[in-house]
C-alpha cells in the first residue's frame, strides 16, 4: 500500500466538515434553548410564548422536574455533552468519538418523544421552546444515523 492510499483511507474515516459543523450548530442551539428554560425555571421568569400559549403550563407542570432536577437542566447537560464531544472530535479526530456521539443522540430522541407525548396528551399544552428542543434532538439523531450508516463500519487507522 502506498503512502497516498494509506492517507486517503485514513481520511475516509473522518467525518465531513458539514456534518461536524451541523452537530456543533444544532447542539449549540439546543444548549441555548435548554439554558433559557433552565434560567426561567430557577428565576421564575415568565416565558414569552409567541407561537403557542402553553409554555408556562408545560414548564411548571409536575412533569417538568424529575427527582427534583428540572428537565431543562438535563437538556442543558445533554446538549453540552454532544457539543463538547463534537468539538473534541473536531480538535483531535479521535476515531471512537463519532460512534459515541451518534449513540448518545438516541437518548435525546427518546426524551423528546416522551416530552412531546406528555405535552400533547397529558398536559394538553405546547411549549414552543420544548418543541425547539424536540426538533434539535431529532436533527441530532438524524446526524447520528448518518454517522452510523456511512462512517460507523469503517475501521480507524492506527
Amino acid at each position: 500500500m502506498t503512502t497516498l492510499d494509506s492517507s486517503s483511507e485514513m481520511q475516509s474515516t473522518h467525518l465531513p466538515k458539514w456534518l461536524i459543523w451541523s452537530l456543533i450548530i444544532v447542539s449549540f442551539i439546543g444548549f441555548l434553548d435548554a439554558s433559557y428554560l433552565t434560567i426561567a425555571h430557577y428565576t421564575g421568569l415568565a416565558l414569552r410564548c409567541s407561537v403557542f400559549s402553553g409554555c408556562d403550563q408545560v414548564t411548571t407542570s409536575p412533569y417538568s422536574v424529575v427527582l427534583g432536577v428540572p428537565v431543562a437542566l438535563m437538556g442543558v447537560l445533554y446538549y453540552l455533552t454532544i457539543l463538547l464531544a463534537t468539538l473534541f472530535y473536531f480538535d483531535t479526530r479521535k476515531p471512537y468519538l463519532p460512534k459515541y456521539i451518534a449513540w448518545a443522540t438516541n437518548a435525546g430522541l427518546a426524551a423528546s418523544f416522551w416530552f412531546v407525548f406528555l405535552q400533547l396528551f397529558v398536559i394538553k399544552a405546547i411549549c414552543q421552546y420544548c418543541m425547539i428542543s424536540a426538533v434539535t434532538s431529532t436533527l441530532l439523531f438524524i446526524f447520528g444515523i448518518i454517522i452510523i450508516k456511512k462512517y460507523g463500519n469503517k475501521k480507524p487507522q492506527q
